[in-house]
């Protein structure tokens, strides 16, 4: 009988980089447009064409690998890998074999974020690769090993149309890859979308990829098995390697479903397993459920040798310090300086760290701002719902972080009220001029004088006894009603707070 079982999960990123032009020749890299269109000798393989380099290839490869905390190779290689296939035009891929250009990496997932399972207590807890203060959730992490990072080029894509036919587009050929191989740390489907979710935001944030998974910028193959206890005694299940995961959803899916499955099988076949054994699975999205695709059992299919047209080469001191310099502050190394720096929940850091673009938008707006938390305020609540309902992003903005912080402090220092705050942001992304001029042009400075503002809380208590006897008789709801007046009287230009305090002190005396 099954005592328990533990998934584990491994997983091997595919990631397109955003190189000028291709890895090892000079066609454009970019994504879409007329199939077979930016094609060479050299990408498709034809005879006699010699492939290069490209610098940039390897440039954005040490930043890669800096980002996920791996050791640089001083030395290293390519190699070829053959295999079969209609979109692999050469019949063998450019990639590295036993030299990967980084090693010996890791990726913290941060507690805050993990499923349930996967922390202290739950059902797949694995603590052997949890660590942190554990008297402060904020740092406390599950650590996901990085094995290696190594170059590869991506190959050419299926199109099926119709259901009759199959053509291959070329333009993909060629396109510089970086494949990220974990160690089999997770132990949850949830914790595997998680971990390509959080590798996908540093890639994007050091700018190495746009990370699209619905271009596939990014794929993800899942190795996933099962540790059974049974009777005393723990077993392994054969791996299934699900190939082509393309978004967070189908990665966590496909592995929840093959757990399943291998789970099931486990327990209604009881014949040995080959350890060696290994499936190579897709993913049936439409049927909710993984096939197979084809069965392997080494690196020997593959008959690895040195690729004979690109020489081994070295990498300088220099040459890795000045790439490892890009990298800057990480995501999650923002956001808990941010928490640290302006008090600000863990919501308003998640939402200003979606991207570098609008993180560094923010910092810059802070940066002049009296109070940073109503400046995080009006970014979160207004500008964001702009870019939302427009679709765009801080990039696409023509106002600049300065008319934010005017704006913020403007409703700071009491010189307009928050509806008026709300005027002066709408006519300022229409026009894009500075608050300050907006608030000149329209009048609109706060009355902070004590005697104008009194003189408007009596006229206005004058002209409503009703509501003066009712507030007597214990409705006190109508202070907000008389506020209003007052606030009409004023034009809307009475400091909130002032006339709340003069209200309050009259009604007294009435």
């Amino acid at each position: 009988m099954v005592e328990k079982y533990r998934i584990v999960i491994g997983c091997e990123i595919h990631c397109q980089l955003t190189t000028k032009t291709k890895a090892f020749c000079a066609c454009e890299n970019k994504y879409g447009g007329m199939p077979d269109t930016r094609v060479c000798p050299v990408c498709l393989g034809l005879p006699g064409a010699m492939p290069r380099v490209s610098k940039g290839y390897v440039e954005m490869g040490v930043v890669a690998g800096t980002a996920l905390n791996c050791g640089i190779s001083r030395f290293t290689k390519f190699d070829r890998k053959h295999y079969f296939y209609p979109d692999l035009a050469k019949g063998y891929q450019i990639t590295q074999y036993d030299i990967p250009l980084c090693k010996d990496g890791f990726v913290d997932l941060p507690y805050i974020k993990l499923p349930e399972t996967s922390q202290p207590g739950g059902e797949n807890y694995y603590d052997k690769t949890f660590a942190g203060d554990n008297n402060n959730i904020d740092n406390m992490y599950k650590r996901v090993r990085v094995e290696r990072i190594h170059l590869e080029e991506d190959v050419g894509k299926s199109l099926h149309l119709e259901g009759k036919y199959s053509y291959i587009d070329y333009n993909r050929c060629g396109t510089p890859l970086i494949e990220i191989v974990t160690k089999p740390d997770m132990n949850s489907p949830e914790e595997a979308a998680l971990f390509m979710e959080t590798v996908q935001e540093i890639l994007r944030y050091v700018g190495v990829t746009n990370g699209n998974l619905e271009e596939g910028n990014m794929r993800c193959d899942a190795n996933i098995n099962l540790t059974v206890w049974e009777d005393g005694k723990e077993y392994h299940t054969p791996i299934s390697e699900i190939k082509n995961l393309n978004s967070f959803r189908a990665i966590k899916d496909a592995c929840a479903y093959e757990a399943k499955r291998q789970l099931d099988e486990f327990i209604n076949d009881r014949q040995p397993f080959d350890p060696g054994f290994k499936n190579t699975m897709g993913w049936d999205e439409v049927n909710g459920k993984t096939v197979v695709q084809r069965t392997k059992n080494s690196f020997v299919d593959y008959r690895f040798v040195v690729e004979p047209d690109i020489k081994p080469f070295s990498l300088s001191e220099e040459f890795i310090s000045e790439n490892a310099a890009k990298v800057g502050e990480l995501p999650e190394q923002k956001r808990q300086r941010l928490k640290k720096e302006f008090g600000l929940s863990d919501f308003d850091v998640e939402t200003l760290t979606s991207s570098k673009a609008l993180a560094t938008w923010f910092e810059e707006a802070a940066k002049d701002s009296k109070d940073v938390k109503k400046t995080a305020n009006i970014i979160l609540a207004e500008l964001l719902a702009v870019l939302n309902e427009k679709e765009q992003t801080v990039t696409d903005l023509e106002i600049t972080p300065k008319h934010i912080a005017e704006l913020s402090n403007a409703m700071a220092e009491n010189k307009i009220t928050s509806k008026q705050g709300k005027d002066v942001f709408a006519e300022m992304m229409e026009t894009a001029k500075l608050p300050s001029k907006i608030i000149e042009e329209k009048g609109m400075v706060v009355v902070s004088d004590t005697g104008a503002i009194e003189n408007f809380v009596k006229e206005v208590i004058a002209e409503n006894p009703k509501a003066i006897a009712d507030y007597k008789n214990g409705k006190t709801n109508v202070v907000g009603w008389l506020m209003g007046q007052v606030m009409k009287k004023s034009g809307g230009k009475a400091s909130p707070k002032t006339a709340t305090e003069l209200l309050k002190a009259e009604l007294e005396k009435a």
